[in-house]
């Protein structure tokens, strides 16, 4: 993926949130005080031992702490628990009457990739040009800067997989955390999945065109196209699979002829092996059946994106052990049949069938802020309080790999936190305080500098 121009970028910001809503804004300008304020985003910040204390700590893996202490030092958290001494010289947090939760992870976005998705195509760089990119790798073009960074973060979201878009293999995820201002200050995980739009029989194409209807494709026409790349997808996975392999016996003995080098097959090779997970794109039940059928055949490590329809195959997922990472939970129904309530339950029903899952946006960046009133609704709708909250925080991290370090408020943990004064899924609730990397980080954002500029007028 290109760099992207950061001038563009910067010029372009002021007519992307120009005309933006304040919403909550009044309260997250009341958030920005104290020492958070102070400090910058990113860059070399010393490191502060902090002890949150007098807090409900909402673990997401255990039992929550009514009235308990945290400490961070060094980036991690150090203790948690009720009897937690505050260690000499330590930052002091009274958090009574707050919640400590861990900090929201979204596990399908675009975040970083593109700023403005209409009429300023400098600041979009999600894609590339072609079907089949395994080697563009979505951390190349992450913009540090990004105006939905800090909004994002100002509601509990600590970190996100962003992914890039379009063709059939879009490229490689990365985790990144919401925090730094050069891209390696965030990365967790540079290349932490491969992205692919598994191929769908389209029985119309749409150009985007708002003059022109779409255009209608026989459903023999669509089929054939849709089984051509498929065919396509998997002759370059298994050749993937073959380059790996030639080059493991080439290291092994030298006198062999050397394998020809490519960059894309190269890239595929910790896929096709498993090591790392396939997340395929599929909303229909057709689609996803088709996917795992298709990951079973090439021994693939894939998790299902979007998931619309998960819930029609859940016997399925389940007895292949294949996880979803849900979107559009707050979309209106796709089929004119279908219950107004289908995408609200989807999560529901995942659960009751004992499917690994976790919530996503979806968004490509303006909306992941609202992952958060994901959840909440799929809560309102049959998911339990207490997984709604891990379809979010613990869920996302396993799934991608990183629970080890992140999704829970355990010791040995990076502190990635927020601090709330109410249930972190309520649109009522407001974020107090925020911890990236152990680091307390600012709540203003391009919606609080907007708000204090305009609100004695």
């Amino acid at each position: 993926m290109r760099v992207r121009n950061s001038i563009t970028a910067v010029i372009c910001l002021c007519a992307l949130y120009g005309a933006s809503l304040p919403g909550t804004i009044d309260v997250r300008a009341q958030q920005s005080g104290g020492g958070a304020a102070a400090q910058q985003s990113g860059g070399a910040r010393p490191a502060v031992t902090y002890a949150i204390r007098n807090a409900r700590i909402v673990t997401a893996s255990g039992p929550e702490i009514e009235n308990g202490t945290l400490v961070i030092r060094d980036g991690k958290i150090e203790a948690v628990g009720p009897g937690v001494s505050i260690p000499p010289g330590a930052q002091e947090i009274d958090a009574r009457g707050l919640s400590v939760y861990p900090g929201m992870m979204d596990a399908g976005t675009s975040l970083g990739l593109t700023e403005i998705d209409g009429g300023a195509p400098g600041t979009v760089d999600i894609g590339e040009v072609g079907d089949m990119n395994p080697n563009a790798a979505a951390i190349n073009a992450v913009n540090p800067h990004s105006a939905h960074v800090n909004v994002t973060r100002a509601n509990g979201i600590t970190s996100v997989v962003t992914m890039p878009l379009g063709g059939i293999i879009s490229g490689q995820a990365a985790i990144i955390n919401l925090d730094g201002s050069t891209v390696p200050e965030m990365a967790i995980v540079p290349s932490a999945a491969l992205v692919v739009e598994f191929p769908r029989a389209a029985t119309s194409t749409d150009d985007g065109s708002y003059f022109e209807p779409p255009t209608e494709v026989p459903i023999t026409e669509a089929v054939t196209t849709r089984d051509r790349q498929i065919e396509r997808l998997r002759k370059l996975l298994r050749d993937a699979e073959a380059y790996g392999r030639a080059q493991d016996a080439y290291a092994r003995d030298q006198k062999l002829p050397r394998p020809a080098q490519s960059v894309v097959l190269a890239s595929l090779v910790p896929f096709v092996r498993g090591e790392r997970p396939v997340l395929f794109r599929a909303d229909r039940e057709l689609e996803i059946r088709a996917a795992v059928r298709f990951a079973d055949e090439l021994h693939l490590r894939a998790v299902i994106l979007g998931g619309g329809e998960a819930w029609k195959a859940a016997p399925l997922l389940k007895e292949r052990g294949v996880p979803v990472i849900v979107t559009g939970v707050l979309d209106l129904p796709s089929l004119e049949d279908d219950y107004y309530d289908v995408l609200y339950a989807n999560p529901a029903k995942l659960q009751q069938a004992g499917v690994r899952f976790c919530i996503s946006s979806g968004s490509t960046g303006s909306a992941v802020r609202n992952l958060p009133y994901h959840a909440g609704m799929a809560a309102a709708f049959g998911l339990p309080r207490e997984e709604a909250l891990r379809a979010v925080t613990l869920y996302p991290a396993q799934i991608m790999g990183v629970a080890d370090r992140f999704g829970s408020i355990e010791t040995g943990k990076v502190a990635n936190l927020a601090i709330t004064d109410g249930d972190l899924l309520d649109a009522r609730t407001h974020v107090r305080y925020l911890f990236i990397n152990g680091r307390q980080v600012p709540l203003t954002s391009r919606h609080t500098e907007l708000y204090d500029q305009f609100k004695n007028r």
